[in-house]
């Protein structure tokens, strides 16, 4: 612990410091929400079919979902800003690749690249602000991450359809290139390195390694129908769990789920995420195959989701903070699954008024009602010292169920070599999307009967600041030590 005064928010280098985190949060954010809409324009140019886009998503999520905690490890142990800055630097290379990408396989190969710096980066951002504001601003700091962070998620889908119909679906890459220097530019100017003394002196490369390469086993199993894949991978799942309970410094410590609310919440968020997956992934592609909307036109239909989060996010959480999570977690999936069954009517001819709207906005009120009681849950599960690990193993969970959701939904609803013929699609989409209701019920009914009615109040005070208005997966929390400077 340093007694170096940290900067007060009001001051240039407090600033600094939020714009950092901020723009580099939502450079990753913003490119996982835009490269959906982007979907049927690169299979269009790169001449793909449904596996390729399937792999254009996941091979961005496998290494996220695999190395995320990894990342978060390597910034405690050698520098927060030190990784942050990495992580930036290769999700512009990366970026760059993307946009100049010749063959699908060139793509995914980025965006493997890109999962990977995403990895190194998404765990930094809150962490910088835990251990580089002053902490009596702590709390303001992070309300202004969460509240761009939610305008940026608001305003992607717009600015990229945008993009992609006016200058092509490779220059939603190119744009993350500049936005990537001036966070490079400011953080190496601004932000003041902190390390966490505490930190493992080693770090568990052989799990994240095994769970790579189980995610990886998975996906491939699912996406290309091979069961001895989907068996490999979930051999290797099992010499993860192994791994993880024999390591002196896990990746995923097991005695988190010694507890039963925090065991219950990654249930529900497995079941959850894995409906949103799919939805985001075939809800872009019908409105466009099917439907005739241009990629601006679907990123827009889509907003009223994040605009509602955004509003009604931080109250639901509240809420459940002083009631408990149980009825939210509860009735937020059910209301998400009834917003599905209104988008079931999305087809040829759709009006967006009275065919997409209405489930939209009732999708959306769902999630609200659902994803801040969910990540309070998670945080009042455990002790504030395990805050960080926790919040990063949840949104590890959630990475993983989109992750799986994209690789077998396809194949599920009989739309693998559907891109060329849209009434078949049509037809994939309807069968798609029952499933992400049925796994919407699913979480409803794990929340039902392993939450009780009970005041699980999370234990952080500034919990309600840590909810970034995102479907792509639940902020990870800064660790409880703040002060750790070097």
């Amino acid at each position: 612990m340093s007694d170096i005064e940290l900067p007060r928010l009001q001051s240039a280098t407090g600033r600094w410091i939020v714009l950092a985190t901020i723009l580099g949060s939502s450079v990753a954010s913003l490119d996982a929400t835009v490269v959906n809409i982007a979907l049927p324009r690169i299979g269009e140019s790169l001449h793909t079919d449904v596996a390729g886009l399937q792999w254009t998503l996941n091979g961005y999520t496998l290494t996220l979902a695999s190395f995320i905690l990894l990342g978060g490890s390597l910034g405690d142990r050698l520098g927060r800003r030190k990784v942050f800055v990495w992580g930036i630097v290769a999700f512009a290379f990366a970026s760059v690749l993307c946009g100049a990408a010749t063959s699908i396989e060139m793509l995914v190969a980025a965006r493997v690249l890109q999962g990977v710096a995403g990895a190194m980066l998404t765990p930094g951002s809150l962490a910088l602000i835990s251990s580089s504001i002053d902490q009596r601003d702590q709390g303001a700091a992070i309300g202004l991450w969460s509240g761009f962070g939610g305008l940026a998620g608001a305003l992607g889908p717009f600015l990229g359809g945008w993009l992609i119909e006016v200058a092509g679906w490779r220059s939603i890459f190119f744009l993350n290139v500049p936005l990537t220097v001036v966070v490079v530019l400011v953080a190496l100017k601004h932000v003041p390195e902190s390390r966490d003394p505490k930190a493992a002196t080693r770090l568990d490369v052989p799990g994240a390694c095994v769970v790579a390469l189980a995610l990886g086993a998975l996906t491939f199993g699912l996406i290309d129908t091979m069961p001895l894949l989907v068996v490999s991978g979930i051999l290797l799942l099992a010499v993860f769990v192994v791994i993880e309970m024999r390591s002196a410094h896990p990746l995923v410590p097991p005695s988190l789920f010694g507890s039963r609310v925090f065991t219950a919440a990654n249930l529900v968020t497995f079941a959850v995420y894995a409906a949103l997956g799919g939805v985001f992934f075939f809800l872009v592609l019908q409105l466009q195959l099917v439907a005739g909307y241009t990629p601006l036109m679907s990123g827009v239909a889509t907003v009223p989701v994040t605009l509602i989060m955004l509003v009604l996010s931080a109250p639901a959480g509240r809420w459940a903070q002083v009631h408990g999570p149980h009825i939210p977690m509860t009735a937020g999936p059910l209301l998400a699954a009834a917003g599905l069954l209104l988008l079931l009517r999305v087809g040829p001819e759709t009006v967006y008024l009275t065919d997409v709207l209405p489930g939209v906005l009732v999708f959306g009120l769902g999630l609200s009602v659902l994803v801040a009681p969910l990540t309070g849950a998670v945080l009042g599960a455990v002790p504030s010292s395990e805050a960080g690990i926790a919040s990063g193993v949840n949104n590890a969970v959630a990475r993983t169920a989109q992750l799986l959701a994209v690789a077998a939904l396809p194949g599920l609803a009989g739309v693998s070599d559907g891109l060329g013929d849209p009434a078949a699609f049509g037809d994939g989409f309807v069968t798609a999307i029952s499933i992400c209701i049925g796994l919407l019920v699913t979480g409803a009914v794990l929340a039902a009967v392993l939450l009780r009615p009970a005041r699980h109040a999370p234990t952080l005070d500034n919990v309600d600041c840590l909810l970034q208005c995102a479907v792509t997966g639940p902020a990870v929390a800064p660790p409880h030590e703040t002060h750790d400077e070097k």
